[in-house]
């Protein structure tokens, strides 16, 4: 390698991308929390779909991945 030739510099470092992964598995968690669950007859009513689980925990999950991507974004050295 040349003097005059410079290592490119990237936007973020090692542990941005880290945490960037972190925050893209915890979204992935939140929704396939949302999913499943669904009624092999369409014409039987299942009530699981108003559950704890899908109305408050997944999404819950989801913000939390998304805040945790906009944190790798922000973060400084």
């Amino acid at each position: 390698m040349k003097n005059n030739e410079q290592k490119p510099d990237f936007l973020f470092e090692k542990v941005n991308y880290k945490i960037l992964l972190i925050g893209i598995a915890v979204i992935g968690v939140g929704f396939i929390l949302m999913s499943g669950g669904g009624s092999d007859d369409p014409k039987v009513w299942n009530d699981s779909v108003f559950n704890f689980q899908r109305i408050r925990l997944a999404p819950t999950i989801v913000l939390i991945g998304f805040g945790i991507t906009i944190y790798s974004i922000f973060k400084k050295k």
